[in-house]
């Protein structure tokens, strides 16, 4: 039998030459889907994070996606972000509507994690020189209202949302208004106090309405900011930052240059 070597190291090269191709296809692929997992695992704007979290920028540096947090919750709330669900990889997260976080007053999830991105004193207050737990100081984001859905505000009687509440008349209060429509009744209306939402989501898990009518979002989402340029004159702690603050610079206009009774009393307001 004759083998001709020549056609034997073509077959040779083509079968390499496949192989390579085949590796570089699935190299290509395989860090294309790769780049989306890391990209995810950097962005996640609207994920509610466990009582205690960290900045989103800073939880997602420290967290080491050990899980144990998740193991920790009795009541199986938290779960770890896994590929396809838009969560960052491995990070833990919760999604009201399923099962909100029912404040657990030892705070369990906080106590195992090891990484310091749940802060525990962030969830903490001071009592006879001690730290103790305090499921109340947490800030997981903020109930919103979408006034166009929620029952109460078409004139029906609903008090879900604020007696689910755990911080009943806090976090959630009832306030009567007038029903324009009938011109008759009253409307019973929620009103949520960002000073002591925590963000649990028991509202939001309660709600009747189809698509919740009251639901949580991330602080950073939910409040916007002020800014350092607008002092709150009757907090004296917030006043102190206008110490060595001097006026030059400062626009002025002839009716500013006037006392304020003065002005305001002007027919013409334009000062002139």
């Amino acid at each position: 039998m004759i083998v001709n070597l020549a056609d034997t190291e073509q077959k040779k090269r083509r079968v390499f030459l496949n192989q390579l191709l085949k590796s570089i296809g699935l190299a290509t692929v395989g860090g294309i889907a790769w780049g989306g997992l890391v990209d995810k695992m950097a962005s996640a704007p609207l994920c509610l994070r466990p009582p205690g979290a960290l900045s989103e920028r800073e939880f997602l540096a420290k967290c080491v996606r050990c899980g144990l947090c998740v193991q920790a919750c009795p009541y199986d709330t938290l779960k770890l972000g896994s590929p396809g669900d838009d969560r960052p990889l491995g990070t833990p997260y919760f999604i009201p509507r399923q099962i909100p976080c029912y404040m657990c007053e030892d705070i369990p999830c906080v106590e195992a994690c090891p990484s310091g991105s749940l802060d525990k004193a962030s969830v903490s207050r001071e009592e006879n020189g001690k730290l103790v737990w305090d499921i109340k100081q947490s800030r997981m984001g903020i109930a919103v209202l979408d006034r166009q859905s929620c029952v109460a505000f078409w004139g029906l009687q609903c008090e879900a949302c604020y007696r689910a509440c755990p911080l009943i008349d806090q976090a959630i209060n009832l306030k009567y208004d007038r029903n324009v429509r009938t011109g008759k009744h009253a409307l019973l209306l929620p009103k949520i106090n960002p000073e002591f939402c925590t963000g649990c989501g028991l509202c939001e898990r309660a709600c009747i309405t189809q698509k919740p009518s009251i639901f949580v979002l991330p602080f950073s989402v939910a409040q916007g900011e002020v800014g350092t340029n607008y002092i709150k004159g009757w907090d004296e702690l917030d006043e102190n930052r206008l110490k060595g603050v001097t006026e030059e610079g400062t626009f002025q206009t002839e009716r500013s240059k006037l006392d304020p009774v003065d002005y305001l009393n002007m027919d013409d307001l334009t000062g002139e």
